[in-house]
Formats: structure tokens, sequence, C-alpha cells
């Protein structure tokens, strides 16, 4: 959007690669916009953090915050790159907390960078982009969260004329306090993913006493004022965001002497919600999977990235691979990232082709609903596995009348045809 950019990273493998037009990271149309913007001499990479934050007037903090064993955010480095900004700035400037952190966060850097040679404006800017749309939710945002100390003027001139291009008429930046802002990530986060521990729920629900997923979600659905989003059963959520966003915000309530029930409930459901679908291959292949060679269509924890950080996959394989099962994985662009995950692990292969995953299989489990998977050859597969099990955990089979086809077949919560 017409800046002039300069992204620093104490890695100096990956500022390499980046060097070189090669990411760390799958996103569609990244890699172009990388390119582009590179050769016209607007995005340069820096490994010396020091140097690149000379003379700048915006810097983004987007450092992680892993989680703590206790479940609280560590902020090691956001500490880190605060102080290296207050000693290495030549001039006025705003600091923006892009990274996930914790209420008060904001309060805490003010204090590291107040004895600054020059004025450091700190904004709290929370991320909202999806993995897998991420160019696009940046370019066309729902909104725009900027949390500004009361009065700072200059940071909230600064961080409108920033977001021009794609809130022109600022309409989309919603101003508030740090704290604020802070909080509305994690509780954005945790609301998202407590819709999907729900309907998980319900599935359970669903299986007992012979109702459809599918047509409760419609129907509940369909009502305007909760809507379709975040209500699809599946094995739980994973990544990066959900799930130590909802242990964050547990700990966050805790310290403030705030249990916080709901969020407590939701992490609770989606832990035992990953284990769905061990316990259904357990149940249907005599209870000992020893021996049994199950079969993995996607590894990443949702279709358009490489993540497979939390992912419901991992759970699976890791629990089959403790019973003594054998696991054969596909995953059309995660596969090498799986491959380092279980780099030297017996039983266990990422192949490249799924039906080669599925060769000799006692059964099938679908966990990524990648577009390459929504209607593969039946026939072959039937044809290729030791026995035509499949646990569809995305219910993405579910009217395709595998029964009729001679699929043993299980979904979510769902009537299998």
């Amino acid at each position: 959007i017409g800046n002039h950019v300069v992204c620093a990273d104490l890695a100096k493998d990956k500022i390499d690669n980046l060097n070189q037009g090669i990411l760390p990271i799958y996103e569609p149309g990244l890699e172009e916009m990388v390119k582009r913007n590179a050769e016209k001499k607007r995005l340069t990479f820096s490994a010396n953090p020091k140097e690149a934050v000379k003379g700048v007037d915006v810097i983004f903090v987007a450092v992680g915050t892993p989680s703590r064993s206790d479940g609280g955010a560590h902020l090691g480095y956001v500490d880190d790159v605060a102080q290296m900004v207050a000693e290495n700035i030549t001039k006025e400037c705003v600091l923006v907390l892009k990274s996930t952190v914790p209420v008060k966060t904001n309060s805490r850097i003010r204090n590291i960078v107040k004895d600054a040679k020059f004025k450091v404006h700190v904004v709290s800017n929370p991320e909202f982009l999806k993995e897998g749309e991420a160019v696009a939710d940046f370019m066309r945002p729902d909104r725009i969260v900027v949390g500004i100390v009361d009065g700072d003027q200059y940071a909230q001139d600064v961080m409108q004329r920033l977001y021009h291009p794609v809130s022109l008429n600022h309409e989309k930046i919603v101003l508030m306090n740090p704290e604020s802002a802070e909080l509305t990530k994690y509780v954005a986060n945790t609301m998202l993913a407590m819709r999907i521990s729900f309907m998980n729920e319900v599935s359970t629900l669903c299986e007992k006493v012979g109702a459809d997923v599918h047509s409760v979600r419609h129907g509940v659905g369909s009502d305007a004022r909760i809507g379709t989003r975040f209500l699809y059963a599946g094995p739980g959520y994973g990544g990066s965001c959900f799930p130590k966003d909802v242990t964050a915000l547990v700990h966050t309530g805790r310290d403030n002497d705030v249990e916080l029930d709901l969020a407590v409930a939701t992490d609770r459901v989606n832990q035992r919600q990953k284990g769905v679908l061990v316990r259904k291959l357990r149940k249907k292949l005599g209870g000992d999977l020893r021996g049994k060679k199950i079969a993995v269509w996607g590894i990443a924890f949702k279709p358009k990235t490489d993540d497979i950080r939390e992912s419901p996959a991992l759970t699976l394989i890791d629990a089959v691979l403790a019973d003594g099962g054998i696991i054969a994985a596909h995953d059309p662009i995660a596969a090498d990232n799986a491959r380092n995950l279980y780099n030297g692990k017996s039983n266990i292969s990422i192949v490249d082709d799924e039906y080669d995953a599925a060769k000799d299989a006692d059964a099938l489990v679908l966990v990524t609903e990648w577009r390459p998977y929504q209607s593969p050859d039946f026939e072959k597969l039937k044809e290729v596995m030791k026995q035509p099990y499949i646990v569809d955990g995305r219910n993405i089979w579910s009217t395709y009348h595998l029964k009729q086809l001679g699929f043993d077949y299980e979904g979510i919560g769902v009537i299998g045809k």
C-alpha cells in the first residue's frame, strides 16, 4: 500500500531465504506480494534489528508469545524488542504491538521505553488475520482494532494515516484504550473456539439420539442472530491461536480473581474432542490398533496452510503409534512439516499420493478438508484399501451414499448415507 518496509529478524538463515524469495510459511498470495515489493525495493529484509529500527516512523512487534506451563503468555521476546527499540531508535516513533499479548502488556512496554532518548508511542493493534486468507483479510479487514493511551493524538494520527488505504474513511478503525484492545483479541478467538466446542458437544449428543448435526447446524444457523460460521462439527480446533489464546484468557481471568468457566469448558471439550477419531477407530477395529494400518488424509490444522501446530491430526497419529499401529499420511501442503516432526520415528510414513496412503489400510481417516479430498475416486479407494472403513472427521462425504458403494462410513454426529 505504498510504504517502505524493513522486516528484521535475528534468524539469519530465515533472512537469507527471504532475500532469495523463499518464504518460511505457505500462505496463498503472499509469495507473489513479497517478490513484487522486493523487486520494487519497497520491501527489504535485515538480520540486524538494531540497524533496522533507525530512522523509522512505525515499528511493528510481531514476535512469538508462547504459552507457559501455567497457560500464561511468555513475554520475554516482546520485552527484548521493546528494550532494543528504546536503545536504538533515532527519532520519535510509534511502537505497535501486533503480537497477541495479555492485558496490561501495553503498560508494561511503556514502562520499558519511557527513558528512551526519543519519544516512543506504544499502540496495541492485535491482528485478526486467518491463516490461509491472511492477504485478503489484511486488504479487506472486518475491523482494525487500535488501542491508544488517552490523549495520544500523535499515535492516533499515525495509525489512521497508515491504515488509510484499507480504510479510506476510517470506518474500519475501532479506537479504544490499550487494555480493551488487548482483551478484544483473546475474547474474539475464545468466542469462536467456544462455538466450535459447543457444536462438537452437540455432535456427540446427535450420535446418541439419532439426530444429524448437519441438520441441527442448518436449523440453528438460519437464525440471523446466530449465523452459520464456526458451527461445523469436527475433531477439535488447532493451530497457533485458538488453543493458546483460550488458555491465556483463562489465565488472565485467574490472575484477576475471575474464573471464566465457559472458557475453561471450551478448552476441556476441545481436548476431549481431539480424541474422537482414535476412539472411533478403536471401537470399530476391536479396541486394539496394534499392527493396524491407518491412512490419514490431512495433517495441517486446516486447509490453505502448512501449519500443523496443535493439529487434531497429530493427536490421532500419536495415539495410533502409541497403540502400536502403523500410519501412512498425506497432505498436499504440510507434508514437509510433518516429515520434520516425525523424522526418525518408526511405523509412520508421509507419502506424496493420497491413494498410496490408503493402500492396504484398515481404515482411512479424513482430518483436514483439503479441496483435493472433496471428490476422491471411491472405487479406487475401495480397491486399494484392505477393508473399506472410512472415518470422515469433517463430514464432507456424509451425503455421498458411501454405504451403497460398500464402505463402512462414520462421520462426526451425522447419519451416514
